[in-house]
Protein backbone atom coordinates (compact mmCIF):
# COMPACT_ATOMS: atom_id res chain seq x y z
CA UNK A 1 0.00 0.00 0.00
CA UNK A 2 1.31 3.45 -0.85
CA UNK A 3 2.16 5.77 2.01
CA UNK A 4 -0.61 8.19 2.98
CA UNK A 5 -1.13 10.78 5.69
CA UNK A 6 -4.82 11.14 6.52
CA UNK A 7 -6.24 13.73 8.91
CA UNK A 8 -9.52 14.91 10.36
CA UNK A 9 -10.07 18.49 11.51
CA UNK A 10 -13.14 20.21 12.93
CA UNK A 11 -12.43 23.62 11.42
CA UNK A 12 -15.27 25.41 13.27
CA UNK A 13 -16.06 27.84 10.45
CA UNK A 14 -14.10 27.48 7.23
CA UNK A 15 -14.42 31.11 6.14
CA UNK A 16 -12.94 32.58 9.31
CA UNK A 17 -10.34 29.78 9.64
CA UNK A 18 -9.25 29.64 5.99
CA UNK A 19 -5.79 31.19 6.58
CA UNK A 20 -5.18 28.75 9.43
CA UNK A 21 -6.40 25.85 7.31
CA UNK A 22 -4.13 26.76 4.40
CA UNK A 23 -1.16 27.19 6.75
CA UNK A 24 -1.79 23.76 8.25
CA UNK A 25 -2.15 22.11 4.83
CA UNK A 26 1.09 23.69 3.64
CA UNK A 27 3.04 22.70 6.75
CA UNK A 28 1.70 19.19 7.34
CA UNK A 29 0.84 18.12 3.76
CA UNK A 30 -1.88 15.56 4.50
CA UNK A 31 -2.83 13.47 1.48
CA UNK A 32 -6.44 13.33 2.68
CA UNK A 33 -8.13 15.79 5.03
CA UNK A 34 -11.65 15.44 6.40
CA UNK A 35 -13.20 18.68 7.63
CA UNK A 36 -16.22 19.25 9.87
CA UNK A 37 -18.29 22.25 10.93
CA UNK A 38 -17.78 24.22 7.73
CA UNK A 39 -20.62 26.55 8.79
CA UNK A 40 -20.99 27.77 5.21
CA UNK A 41 -23.26 26.98 2.26
CA UNK A 42 -21.74 25.36 -0.82
CA UNK A 43 -21.65 28.69 -2.65
CA UNK A 44 -19.28 30.07 0.00
CA UNK A 45 -16.93 27.08 0.17
CA UNK A 46 -13.39 28.29 -0.70
CA UNK A 47 -12.85 25.76 -3.47
CA UNK A 48 -10.54 27.95 -5.53
CA UNK A 49 -8.23 28.66 -2.58
CA UNK A 50 -7.97 24.97 -1.76
CA UNK A 51 -7.43 23.97 -5.37
CA UNK A 52 -4.67 26.59 -5.59
CA UNK A 53 -3.10 24.86 -2.57
CA UNK A 54 -3.16 21.59 -4.50
CA UNK A 55 -6.28 19.96 -3.10
CA UNK A 56 -9.32 18.56 -4.84
CA UNK A 57 -12.51 19.06 -2.84
CA UNK A 58 -15.78 17.33 -2.14
CA UNK A 59 -18.11 19.13 0.24
CA UNK A 60 -21.62 19.37 1.61
CA UNK A 61 -22.25 22.72 3.24
CA UNK A 62 -25.06 24.35 5.17
CA UNK A 63 -25.57 27.99 6.22
CA UNK A 64 -24.25 28.75 9.72
CA UNK A 65 -24.11 25.16 10.98
CA UNK A 66 -22.58 21.73 10.38
CA UNK A 67 -21.05 20.93 6.97
CA UNK A 68 -18.42 18.35 5.99
CA UNK A 69 -15.71 18.15 3.33
CA UNK A 70 -13.07 15.74 2.04
CA UNK A 71 -9.86 17.16 0.55
CA UNK A 72 -7.39 15.15 -1.55
CA UNK A 73 -3.88 16.33 -2.33
CA UNK A 74 -3.22 16.19 -6.06
CA UNK A 75 -6.45 14.34 -6.75
CA UNK A 76 -10.24 14.63 -6.89
CA UNK A 77 -12.26 12.69 -4.30
CA UNK A 78 -14.77 10.38 -5.98
CA UNK A 79 -18.12 10.76 -4.26
CA UNK A 80 -19.67 7.52 -3.04
CA UNK A 81 -22.42 8.72 -0.72
CA UNK A 82 -23.87 12.00 0.52
CA UNK A 83 -25.85 11.66 3.71
CA UNK A 84 -26.09 8.78 6.18
CA UNK A 85 -28.38 5.86 5.26
CA UNK A 86 -31.38 5.79 7.56
CA UNK A 87 -31.30 9.57 8.01
CA UNK A 88 -32.89 10.51 4.70
CA UNK A 89 -35.23 12.93 6.48
CA UNK A 90 -32.27 14.76 8.03
CA UNK A 91 -31.58 18.22 6.58
CA UNK A 92 -28.29 18.62 8.47
CA UNK A 93 -25.05 18.19 6.48
CA UNK A 94 -23.13 15.66 8.55
CA UNK A 95 -21.92 12.76 6.39
CA UNK A 96 -19.87 12.41 3.22
CA UNK A 97 -18.26 9.30 1.75
CA UNK A 98 -15.65 9.21 -1.00
CA UNK A 99 -12.97 7.05 -2.60
CA UNK A 100 -9.62 8.82 -2.26
CA UNK A 101 -6.14 7.50 -3.06
CA UNK A 102 -7.37 3.91 -2.83
CA UNK A 103 -9.14 4.37 0.52
CA UNK A 104 -12.87 4.58 1.18
CA UNK A 105 -13.22 7.58 3.50
CA UNK A 106 -16.32 8.38 5.55
CA UNK A 107 -16.18 11.94 6.89
CA UNK A 108 -18.70 12.53 9.67
CA UNK A 109 -19.84 15.14 12.14
CA UNK A 110 -21.90 13.38 14.77
CA UNK A 111 -24.54 15.45 16.59
CA UNK A 112 -23.46 17.04 19.86
CA UNK A 113 -26.62 16.02 21.73
CA UNK A 114 -26.80 18.79 24.32
CA UNK A 115 -28.79 19.51 26.32
CA UNK A 116 -29.62 16.06 27.56
CA UNK A 117 -32.03 14.54 28.15
CA UNK A 118 -34.17 15.92 25.36
CA UNK A 119 -34.81 15.87 21.61
CA UNK A 120 -31.23 16.82 20.69
CA UNK A 121 -29.85 13.86 22.63
CA UNK A 122 -32.47 11.58 21.09
CA UNK A 123 -31.37 12.81 17.65
CA UNK A 124 -27.74 12.09 18.53
CA UNK A 125 -28.53 8.50 19.51
CA UNK A 126 -30.68 7.93 16.43
CA UNK A 127 -27.87 9.24 14.22
CA UNK A 128 -25.34 7.07 16.05
CA UNK A 129 -27.48 3.96 15.59
CA UNK A 130 -27.74 4.62 11.85
CA UNK A 131 -23.96 5.05 11.71
CA UNK A 132 -23.41 1.76 13.54
CA UNK A 133 -25.67 -0.05 11.08
CA UNK A 134 -23.98 1.49 8.03
CA UNK A 135 -20.50 0.99 9.50
CA UNK A 136 -21.06 -2.75 9.70
CA UNK A 137 -21.31 -2.89 5.91
CA UNK A 138 -18.31 -0.60 5.45
CA UNK A 139 -16.26 -2.73 7.83
CA UNK A 140 -16.91 -5.83 5.74
CA UNK A 141 -16.53 -4.10 2.37
CA UNK A 142 -13.18 -5.70 1.61
CA UNK A 143 -11.69 -2.28 0.80
CA UNK A 144 -9.37 -0.17 2.99
CA UNK A 145 -11.91 1.97 4.85
CA UNK A 146 -11.73 4.80 7.37
CA UNK A 147 -14.32 6.48 9.59
CA UNK A 148 -13.01 9.97 10.31
CA UNK A 149 -14.45 12.95 12.08
CA UNK A 150 -15.83 14.63 15.16
CA UNK A 151 -17.78 11.87 16.90
CA UNK A 152 -18.77 14.12 19.82
CA UNK A 153 -18.11 11.33 22.28
CA UNK A 154 -15.39 10.93 24.92
CA UNK A 155 -14.82 7.15 24.83
CA UNK A 156 -13.41 6.73 28.35
CA UNK A 157 -12.41 8.82 31.35
CA UNK A 158 -8.82 8.62 30.10
CA UNK A 159 -9.90 10.76 27.14
CA UNK A 160 -10.79 13.82 29.23
CA UNK A 161 -8.88 15.97 31.68
CA UNK A 162 -11.55 15.82 34.38
CA UNK A 163 -14.77 13.86 33.86
CA UNK A 164 -16.40 15.31 36.97
CA UNK A 165 -16.81 18.67 35.22
CA UNK A 166 -18.68 17.06 32.30
CA UNK A 167 -20.85 14.41 33.96
CA UNK A 168 -24.10 15.86 32.60
CA UNK A 169 -22.73 16.53 29.12
CA UNK A 170 -23.99 14.47 26.18
CA UNK A 171 -20.39 13.66 25.20
CA UNK A 172 -19.91 11.52 28.32
CA UNK A 173 -23.30 9.87 28.73
CA UNK A 174 -23.30 6.06 29.02
CA UNK A 175 -25.51 5.81 25.93
CA UNK A 176 -23.04 7.83 23.84
CA UNK A 177 -20.11 5.77 25.04
CA UNK A 178 -21.98 2.53 24.46
CA UNK A 179 -22.63 3.50 20.85
CA UNK A 180 -18.95 4.22 20.28
CA UNK A 181 -18.06 0.91 21.90
CA UNK A 182 -20.41 -0.84 19.48
CA UNK A 183 -18.26 0.43 16.62
CA UNK A 184 -15.14 -0.92 18.32
CA UNK A 185 -16.93 -4.21 18.96
CA UNK A 186 -17.51 -4.50 15.21
CA UNK A 187 -13.73 -4.56 14.92
CA UNK A 188 -12.88 -0.97 14.00
CA UNK A 189 -9.46 0.10 15.29
CA UNK A 190 -9.23 3.45 17.11
CA UNK A 191 -5.89 4.60 15.67
CA UNK A 192 -4.85 6.96 18.46
CA UNK A 193 -5.70 4.56 21.25
CA UNK A 194 -4.17 1.61 19.38
CA UNK A 195 -0.77 3.30 19.10
CA UNK A 196 -0.96 5.31 22.34
CA UNK A 197 -2.79 2.99 24.75
CA UNK A 198 -1.61 4.67 27.96
CA UNK A 199 -1.26 8.29 26.86
CA UNK A 200 -3.68 11.12 27.54
CA UNK A 201 -4.32 12.52 24.07
CA UNK A 202 -6.70 15.44 23.51
CA UNK A 203 -8.19 16.89 20.32
CA UNK A 204 -10.53 19.59 21.69
CA UNK A 205 -10.00 22.41 24.15
CA UNK A 206 -12.98 24.64 24.94
CA UNK A 207 -12.60 28.39 24.43
CA UNK A 208 -13.92 29.02 27.92
CA UNK A 209 -12.22 28.88 31.33
CA UNK A 210 -8.71 28.88 29.88
CA UNK A 211 -8.93 25.25 28.78
CA UNK A 212 -6.11 25.44 26.23
CA UNK A 213 -3.56 27.03 28.56
CA UNK A 214 -4.40 24.46 31.24
CA UNK A 215 -4.40 21.57 28.74
CA UNK A 216 -7.91 20.80 29.92
CA UNK A 217 -8.81 18.82 26.83
CA UNK A 218 -11.08 16.10 25.51
CA UNK A 219 -10.56 13.45 22.83
CA UNK A 220 -13.66 13.53 20.63
CA UNK A 221 -12.17 13.47 17.11
CA UNK A 222 -11.42 9.92 15.99
CA UNK A 223 -9.98 7.87 13.13
CA UNK A 224 -11.32 4.30 12.96
CA UNK A 225 -9.76 1.75 10.59
CA UNK A 226 -11.19 -1.49 9.17
CA UNK A 227 -9.19 -4.77 8.76
CA UNK A 228 -8.00 -3.88 5.26
CA UNK A 229 -6.45 -0.61 6.49
CA UNK A 230 -5.46 -1.18 10.13
CA UNK A 231 -2.48 -3.49 9.39
CA UNK A 232 -0.84 -0.62 7.51
CA UNK A 233 -1.10 1.85 10.40
CA UNK A 234 2.34 3.28 11.18
CA UNK A 235 1.88 6.47 13.20
CA UNK A 236 -0.90 8.59 14.69
CA UNK A 237 -0.96 11.94 16.44
CA UNK A 238 -2.49 15.37 16.96
CA UNK A 239 -1.22 18.63 15.44
CA UNK A 240 -1.77 20.48 18.71
CA UNK A 241 0.26 23.48 17.50
CA UNK A 242 -2.73 24.48 15.36
CA UNK A 243 -4.82 25.11 18.50
CA UNK A 244 -2.25 27.68 19.66
CA UNK A 245 -2.47 29.82 16.53
CA UNK A 246 -4.38 33.11 16.24
CA UNK A 247 -8.13 32.70 15.62
CA UNK A 248 -7.78 28.94 16.08
CA UNK A 249 -10.54 26.38 16.02
CA UNK A 250 -11.26 24.81 19.39
CA UNK A 251 -10.20 21.49 17.82
CA UNK A 252 -6.80 20.37 16.54
CA UNK A 253 -6.22 18.09 13.54
CA UNK A 254 -5.82 14.38 14.25
CA UNK A 255 -3.81 12.31 11.76
CA UNK A 256 -2.56 8.88 10.85
CA UNK A 257 0.16 7.62 8.56
CA UNK A 258 -0.54 4.36 6.73
CA UNK A 259 1.20 2.42 3.99
CA UNK A 260 4.13 0.20 3.21
CA UNK A 261 4.10 -3.35 4.50
CA UNK A 262 1.58 -4.72 6.95
CA UNK A 263 2.52 -4.45 10.61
Amino acid sequence: MKALKIATFNINGIRSRLPALLAWLEREQPDIACLQELKAPDAQFPRQDLEAAGYGCLYQGQPSWNGVAILARGSEPLEVRRGLPGMEDDSQSRYLEAAVHGVLVACLYLPNGNPQPGPKFDYKLRWFECLIKHAQGLYASGHPTLLAGDFNVVPTDMDIYNPRSWLKDALLQPESRACYQQLLDQGWVDAIRHLHPDERVYTFWDYFRNHWARNAGLRIDHLLLNPELAPYLKRAGVDAWVRNEAKASDHAPVWIEVGGRKQ
